[in-house]
């Protein structure tokens, strides 16, 4: 239904270390990558990142955030340790979120713009 998503950042440089840190164990990489710009994904970019001066304000009670599938819960994990030890803010540690579902195994996190995102692998542990 969703081609892709675009948010806008205000250090693009800044921006790309930490997404290539945080996708990486996901399977997602930069795909593209202009003076102002980012495109990330597996084999089409799915995730558009431009610098900007005026990024939509972090709003912890907005219910916006961006959920990343993961090969498996491995991969949830690195994502997580990526997004911490790369300046994000823990927004939940990894594990099995049973009012989702017996099998929702995820992790939450704050990038530097505030964006909040999630990794999560629905497969059985």
């Amino acid at each position: 239904m969703i081609d892709h998503i675009s948010i806008g950042v205000r250090d693009i440089a800044r921006t790309r270390r930490f997404y290539d840190a945080v996708l990486a164990p996901l399977g997602y990489k930069c795909l593209s990558s202009g003076e102002g710009s980012l495109g990330y994904g597996a084999d089409a970019v799915v995730l558009w990142i431009s610098a900007t001066d005026h990024p939509v304000p972090a709003d912890d009670r907005s219910g916006l955030h961006i959920c990343f599938s993961a090969p498996d819960r491995k991969g949830v994990n690195a994502f997580h340790a990526a997004a911490l030890k790369s300046g994000g803010r823990d927004n939940g540690k990894p594990g099995v979120r049973k009012d989702y579902g017996d099998n929702y195994y995820a992790a939450f996190a704050v990038d530097l713009d505030g964006y909040r995102i999630e990794a999560y692998c629905g497969k059985a542990g």
